[in-house]
């Protein structure tokens, strides 16, 4: 079957375009803190550039969500990727320049930021608005397009990001800016308008109450509610592990630096498969044993992460984990999808964004902290322990039925 065959041919320039730019994007995040270890070995000074990254998430969310739901989100995802084809072609001539200093990084990193947070809430609304809300088309939809992130952010883009840092270091960024505009113009070529219909049930011309009504509807739904919390739990637990990971696997594992490449690789091995397959397991498997089942399998294969003591079963668990996160992330994003009314979808998923992501930070603080008191074993199997749970709690939430009544507006 061919790509996006079945799902229209703006759907095929809505997957080539994220394609691209994901592709780019892995290039740039090997890059970015290559080219910072390059300008500085202080630790906090490196740490910045990421934080910075991740820093508009928490500041732009919630009126990033509000903007997309006033807006033609088309327009809003070609306009600000040509902008960050912009800046990041700025910071490549920086870099061939010799001007580049960890504060323009920071600053580059926290506009590409900035940009994200509008993007990534335009392109959900967009998927919607170009395969219609039927479960089984959005399923396949957000299933090629999480594959595409796997390839490009996790798969191909950072080696290649890397090898070409190693030609040039300005290389990687001139492939990134590119990608942002080759993206941007495919986007620009989706013919149709794609603003939402804001007569019914407006909040008011204030952008925090707009605000407050995608933040009402997130909260008063009880599904989408304990579907947000388990997500937030998800990442806390993950990022706990990640955080010390190349610790864990140089001391616990045996693994050199190759090696340690290689289990990064072995999670996007596995999710790949999970993403495309999405689809078919959700046609066998009710939603919801699907999504509370895939939390405890996730628990599950952390917990053999954490355990494993030679680098094979290791990188199986943590390619086991990757294809169960795959499958459960379509399946929880395409759910998001068919109930959340479109002229609220930029607001809600703001609002779940800052939710989800502001957990990480976290995770990866108390991930730190249990490793430095407990051993490097330990963030794993307590991360693991907190799955279970999260998804222990979320069962009598999150059930078929519930999602079937929500989906046919019912709940």
């Amino acid at each position: 079957m061919r790509r996006g065959e079945g799902l229209g041919g703006a759907y095929r320039r809505l997957w080539t375009a994220s394609a691209v730019s994901t592709l780019g994007d892995g290039m740039y995040l090997a890059a970015l803190p290559l080219l910072a270890a390059t300008l500085t070995r202080d630790p906090l000074a490196v740490s910045v550039v990421t934080v910075a990254g991740w820093l508009p998430w928490l500041l732009f969310a919630l009126p990033a969500g509000a903007l997309v739901d006033r807006l033609d989100r088309r327009r809003v995802m070609w306009t600000v990727d040509a902008a960050r084809a912009a800046v990041v072609g700025a910071l490549t001539v920086a870099v061939l320049a010799g001007w580049a200093s960890i504060p323009l990084l920071a600053v580059a990193g926290f506009l590409v930021g900035a940009g994200q947070t509008l993007v990534e809430n335009a392109a959900q609304a967009m998927v919607v608005a170009v395969v219609g809300r039927d479960p089984r088309r959005l399923e396949r939809a957000n299933g090629r397009l999480v594959a595409s992130l796997t390839v490009g952010q996790q798969l191909a883009g950072p080696p290649l990001g890397s090898a070409a840092f190693a030609l040039a270091p300005w290389l990687p960024f001139l492939a990134d800016a590119a990608s942002f505009g080759a993206g941007a113009a495919l986007v620009a070529s989706i013919k149709g308008r794609f603003r939402p219909d804001r007569n019914a049930g407006a909040a008011g011309p204030g952008l925090r109450a707009e605000i407050g009504e995608g933040l009402r509807f997130l909260f008063g739904h009880r599904l989408l509610r304990a579907a947000v919390l388990l997500v937030s739990a998800s990442n806390l637990a993950f990022m706990a592990g990640e955080a010390i990971l190349v610790l864990f696997a140089t001391e616990e594992l045996g693994l050199d630096g190759r090696g340690y490449g290689l289990l990064l690789a072995a999670v996007a091995l596995g999710g790949l498969p999970g993403s495309l397959l999405a689809h078919r397991i959700a046609e066998r498997v009710p939603p919801g044993p699907l999504i509370v089942g895939g939390v405890l399998a996730g628990a599950a294969t952390m917990a053999g992460f954490g355990l494993a003591t030679d680098p094979w079963p290791a990188g199986v668990a943590y390619a086991a984990t990757g294809f169960v996160w795959g499958v459960w992330n379509v399946t929880l994003l395409s759910l998001r999808q068919a109930i959340v009314p479109d002229r609220l979808m930029g607001r809600v998923v703001g609002a779940i964004r800052l939710i989800g992501f502001g957990s990480i930070p976290i995770g990866a603080l108390l991930g730190g902290v249990v490793a430095r008191s407990l051993g490097l074993r330990a963030p794993f199997l307590l991360g693991a322990a907190v799955l279970a749970l999260a998804a222990l709690a979320a069962a009598p939430v999150i059930t078929t039925g519930a999602i079937r009544a929500a989906r046919t507006g019912t709940s």
